[in-house]
């Protein structure tokens, strides 16, 4: 949050974050969203918040608010755009370390290792209802463009 933070004040922006434990603090948190009318919504990475998905991007879409996501998910759901790491990238090197320490490495000796891989994807149909033009550019460097 503080990288947010700290991106959005060199960009003159102001961030407003707003939690939800529950399905209706995520509608409030919309009817919030609604009256100040924000430039964009940035989804945080939570479980609880993916497993809500279709609440979410639903009322992002009705709102008119573009979106962006921390999983690839809520753009399969209809959200805007997804940024995020490969979340299947790290279950193949947890098999690469289990094969390493089962031919005898012992685990204290692994080098420690962080996604690397990240996706973009974004909803081309979500970004047409918004009346949001993305640069060609951007969908050149997209990993997945949904249509």
């Amino acid at each position: 949050m503080q990288d947010v933070q700290s991106a959005a004040r060199s960009l003159g922006k102001q961030i407003r974050v707003l939690n939800a434990v529950n399905e209706g603090e995520i509608d409030a948190a919309f009817v919030a969203m609604a009256r100040e009318r924000p430039d964009a919504l940035l989804v945080g990475a939570d479980s609880f918040l993916l497993s809500r998905r279709e609440q979410i991007v639903a009322l992002a879409n009705h709102y008119k608010l573009p979106a962006f996501y921390d999983y690839r998910e809520y753009a399969e759901a209809g959200g805007l755009v997804s940024y995020a790491p490969n979340h299947t990238e790290p279950y193949r090197l947890v098999g690469i370390d289990t094969g390493r320490i089962l031919k005898g490495a012992k685990p204290a000796d692994l080098p420690v290792i962080q996604s690397t891989k990240f996706e973009l994807v974004i909803n081309l149909k979500t970004a047409k209802s918004l009346g949001i033009e993305i640069p060609p550019t951007l969908l050149a460097r997209a990993d997945e463009v949904i249509e």
